[in-house]
């Protein structure tokens, strides 16, 4: 795929600036694989590696499709009955991040959102956790997402900012250590779900 779009557009992965990934949170697997990547293709080319957050990346996507909104809470399925979120302050259509991403559970992220108010919150928590979508009471975009081209813009303003690290250096942003429920959680969770 990278091959692909170098060709598509005449390039050389040599003449880009910088390789860029989404840095996390996310599925610990995934994250790996995209910064595993991005080290390897910035360490041949002899090229920087910019690490950009995908719950920022979800807010300026989220806040480009809905004009007006001042601050976005980003929220993202975390699974194990858990939320990924961070609240951004949109500002001339650039995020600048007023909490950090952290791991919540529904209730918890309700809370946060009733006493944040944020403008808008997105991400696919929404649809994940009905429950919360009912309690959050500001605009929502549950179908929102962090795209390769919303990465994209933040990892230019990373760069641009001074953001850009040795390929050596790039790592993900995890935020939860614990990746994984144990049998008996597991079935906690089934019979709580029936």
């Amino acid at each position: 795929m990278v091959e692909a779009l170098l060709r598509e557009t005449g390039l050389r992965l040599q003449e880009c600036d910088a390789v860029a990934f989404g840095s996390g949170p996310g599925a610990f697997t995934g994250l790996r694989i995209a910064c595993g990547i991005a080290q390897g293709l910035a360490f041949a080319a002899g090229l920087p590696v910019v690490a950009a957050g995908n719950l920022e990346a979800l807010a300026l996507a989220a806040s480009e499709a809905t004009p007006g909104a001042r601050s976005v809470l980003a929220a993202i399925d975390a699974r194990m009955q858990e939320v990924y979120w961070a609240l951004y302050r949109i500002d001339d259509g650039v995020p600048t991040e007023m909490s950090a991403p952290a791991l919540a559970s529904i209730d918890e992220l309700a809370a946060e959102c009733r006493s944040r108010t944020p403008d808008l919150v997105a991400g696919n928590a929404l649809r994940a956790f009905p429950d919360l979508s009912r309690q959050v009471a500001a605009a929502q975009a549950p179908n929102a997402c962090a795209s390769a081209a919303s990465i994209a813009r933040v990892a230019m303003r990373k760069f641009a900012g001074g953001g850009a690290v040795a390929a050596e250096l790039a790592a993900p942003v995890y935020v939860r250590d614990r990746v994984a429920l144990t049998i008996d959680e597991r079935r906690a969770a089934a019979r709580v779900s029936r």
